[in-house]
């Protein structure tokens, strides 16, 4: 186990990546990250935004985040992915192009490694179907 020194949380791998500064905005939290993920990350935004325009913007859970309502759908930039927080549901209608793609997921996360493509259409996908599904 290690604990982060600067914001006390711990985890199961030393020096483990993760998020643990105080930000506003998702531009300030991706402002945080280094050159190539900040990249991935502001496109992963601009698409989450242009699926969901009429969405509050807000920081949850220490992730950028799309709400109406209610959290539609959460996005976080880690060392090696990007995760995609649809909830439980979202995750279990995309699953089988999940495991297409060969996204790790689980409950109710979806892992896009930076290496691969971004898969845009994917993503606009899972963002509508929250809009339709979580209002």
């Amino acid at each position: 186990m290690w604990t982060c020194p600067k914001c006390g949380r711990t985890f199961k791998h030393e020096n483990q990546s993760h998020y643990c500064g105080e930000v506003h905005t998702i531009k300030e939290y991706i402002e945080t990250f280094d050159e190539e993920q900040r990249a991935y990350l502001s496109e992963v935004y601009d698409i989450l935004k242009s699926v969901l325009p009429d969405t509050t913007e807000k920081i949850s859970w220490r992730m950028p985040t799309f709400y109406k309502h209610h959290n539609l759908i959460h996005f976080a930039g880690f060392k090696k992915h990007i995760g995609l927080y649809p909830g439980a549901d979202g995750v279990a209608a995309f699953a089988s192009q999940c495991e297409e793609k060969g996204f790790k997921y689980s409950k109710g996360a979806i892992q896009i490694p930076y290496q691969k493509p971004l898969p845009k259409a994917f993503i606009m996908d899972l963002a509508k179907w929250c809009l339709e599904n979580y209002q």
